[in-house]
């Protein structure tokens, strides 16, 4: 899968109202040739900025949690690679300086208070393009973070 097609893809799962660390989550395991319906599942709750909180944006959470299926460790007797934390900080770094206009933040790069009942209906209707937008704009970094890293 190309860093283009995962741009692709993760913007046709946020049009079918997936969140946002699901579409970028799903292509990134995709592009491993893992497929896990339940770690998708587990990272919507990471959507709106963890939980609709507007904290960490989910489609970062998403990309990092790709980065650990790829040098964490699920075992007991595995080994984690410490390239994973290089290859955590420059993902955030990328992602702020290329996509998140210096933001990391849910709030402060969509600039909606997800607590707020008529904010998130007003997003709704206009501001949700920028999302998905940055999802695949993060699926397409992601993708080619992962060239790089192989």
């Amino acid at each position: 899968m190309t860093p283009d097609e995962m741009q692709r893809e993760a913007t046709q799962l946020m049009l079918k109202r997936f969140h946002c660390s699901q579409a970028v989550a799903a292509v990134g395991i995709k592009k491993l040739g893992l497929n896990s319906y339940e770690i998708i599942k587990a990272m919507g709750a990471f959507g709106g900025g963890l939980g609709g909180n507007g904290e960490v944006c989910g489609a970062v959470v998403g990309g990092l949690a790709v980065i650990g299926l790829m040098f964490s460790r699920g075992k007991e007797e595995e080994l984690e690679d410490r390239r994973m934390w290089l290859y955590t900080r420059e993902f955030l770094r990328r992602f702020s300086q290329e996509i998140g206009e210096g933001h990391i933040l849910c709030r402060d790069i969509i600039r909606v208070d997800w607590t707020n009942r008529e904010e998130v209906k007003a997003f709704y209707r206009g501001k949700s393009q920028k999302c998905i937008d940055l999802v695949g704009k993060t699926a397409r970094m992601l993708g080619v973070m992962m060239d790089e890293m192989t």
